[in-house]
């Protein structure tokens, strides 16, 4: 029986630096990947270079790369620098999205169009370099959300450009099912990080919270052991988007 580890593997993560990436950069690093650790901007350098550090202290190695990932170019070189410093690529972790909450009648085109670029636009381009680069047998896992299966207002933009990802994600599983590569998604319930509050009252937190398991937010603790199993044992799950929220939403 063949064992599936992630001792030796190369590992790109979207938006790796902190949060649920961060997490999923270090246990990666833990279980002896070499990481990839992507982030946006200036303001997340430090937080992307404590997570760098943190898997080079046990042992494993990574490197940081900055870079705008609704510019195809750029998502582009975050595989190509993966390459060239480790090799080759076996598991594509993308976590990267932004969140809005508003009514339609008040977003505006900008609003969007940036919505959409970075929830949709960005998970595509990453999914087809992911489907060029990877080595065989490799593993692609994007971050979705358990809105999709949500009855709500106010997330149009949110929900909306991360619904294009489950059909990103099962035309990606049939191309390149040929060649062993499982492509998932997962769609975490509303998560206790400060991407989940600045959008939200304290009285509609309460109410999120009141819609799962014993009243709780989803946690990235909770997220993280799924990323791994789909990258390891979980393999043969492909083309599907697996809804982790406590019983938030389900269909």
């Amino acid at each position: 029986m063949t064992v599936h580890t992630l001792e030796g593997k190369v590992v790109v993560v979207g938006a790796g630096a902190k949060n649920l990436g961060g997490l999923i950069s270090r246990k990666m690093g833990e279980a002896g990947a070499k990481v990839v650790v992507h982030y946006h901007g200036n303001a997340t350098q430090d937080d992307a270079e404590a997570t760098v550090q943190a898997i080079k202290d046990v042992g494993s190695d990574a490197f940081a790369i900055q870079g705008d990932l609704t510019q195809p170019a750029n998502v582009t070189t975050l595989f190509e620098e993966a390459k060239s410093r480790f090799g080759g690529v076996d598991i594509a972790v993308n976590t990267v999205g932004k969140v809005l909450r508003k009514p339609i009648v008040e977003t505006s085109e900008e609003e969007y169009d940036a919505m959409f670029d970075i929830n949709a636009k960005a998970a595509y381009f990453f999914i087809k370099e992911a489907g060029r680069t990877l080595n065989d047998n490799g593993k692609v896992i994007t971050i979705v959300t358990s809105l999709l299966a949500a009855f709500t207002d106010g997330y149009s933009t949110y929900a909306g450009g991360k619904s294009p990802v489950e059909h990103f994600t099962r035309a990606a599983a049939k191309e390149f099912g040929a060649r062993g590569i499982s492509v998932t998604a997962i769609g975490p319930g509303p998560m206790d990080t400060p991407f989940f509050y600045g959008q939200e009252t304290p009285e509609r937190v309460e109410f999120h919270k009141s819609q799962a398991m014993n009243g709780d937010l989803t946690k990235i603790e909770d997220i993280e052991p799924i990323v791994r199993f789909l990258a390891t044992e979980g393999w043969w799950i492909t083309g599907q988007t697996i809804f982790a929220n406590g019983g938030y939403t389900t269909r």
